[in-house]
């Protein structure tokens, strides 16, 4: 299976970020790790190994990045302000950094790309659909994690968080932005087991549904927890679906 890796510095969050790539043709899916989860996690916790057959028969390429906003938060670094802005920094660096570089690597400068991501990951996964939906067409968010903010010590988001976070910029969106994403898709996979929290996912997606955003919870039961077999499970098998039909 083809494997790229690159590395470069990044003035807008501060650090050399590592860009993984596996594939070698297909939709190109930018796959975010959990909290600070670096860019070969989905590997090292065989995400990639079951996602093989897809990227075998050239259905998809599987971009991921280290988290640098999930990192911030998940080891406190810094002020909570600091925490708050660099959410927004790693979107923008997402944006003009990591998607002109899948697109030049897949050779086609208008190429949608998907989002796929678990517990922050898939906060992120959404928060790029919706932020920029001129770029990114579906998210699949698994087990996701959505308000954050009860995870900081602080009483009231900055700015830059709510730019952040679907569930404070969604309910102000209007104009051609929103009816863009009115086309798109953010489809919330989730167990109810253990660490699972499906209100979570549900809280999301009346906000979604609020704006008329397409947008669909799925949950896999009691059975199925806050966990990388459920996340192994759940990624195929929709991915799987969303590329029936479309050539390799």
């Amino acid at each position: 299976m083809s494997f790229v890796k690159s590395r470069w510095f990044s003035s807008r969050v501060g650090c050399a970020v590592n860009v993984v790539r596996w594939g070698i043709s297909g939709q190109p899916i930018l796959l975010l790790p959990t909290a600070g989860g670096d860019a070969e996690e989905v590997e090292r916790f065989h995400l990639i190994r079951v996602m093989g057959p897809l990227l075998e028969a050239g259905k998809i390429k599987i971009y991921s990045c280290d988290s640098v906003g999930g990192r911030t938060w998940f080891y406190r670094e810094g002020s909570p302000e600091y925490r708050m802005k660099m959410q927004d920094q790693f979107h923008w660096f997402i944006r003009e950094e990591v998607v002109p570089a899948i697109r030049t690597d897949c050779k086609k400068d208008d190429v949608t790309v998907w989002t796929a991501g678990a517990s922050i990951g898939a906060f992120h996964a959404a928060a790029l659909v919706c932020r920029f939906p001129d770029v990114f067409s579906k998210a699949l968010s698994m087990s996701g994690t959505y308000n954050l903010m009860r995870f900081i010590e602080a009483a009231y988001p900055t700015d830059d968080f709510k730019r952040a976070s679907p569930l404070y910029f969604v309910p102000h969106l209007g104009g051609k932005h929103l009816d863009l994403l009115r086309t798109r898709h953010i489809h919330m996979a989730t167990g109810e087991g253990r660490w699972e929290a499906i209100n979570e996912s549900w809280a999301l997606a009346n906000v979604l549904g609020a704006k008329k955003i397409p947008n669909y919870v799925e949950s896999w039961g009691p059975n199925w927890h806050h966990d990388w077999e459920t996340w192994r499970a759940m990624m195929p098998k929709i991915i799987g679906k969303w590329t029936e039909g479309q050539q390799g």
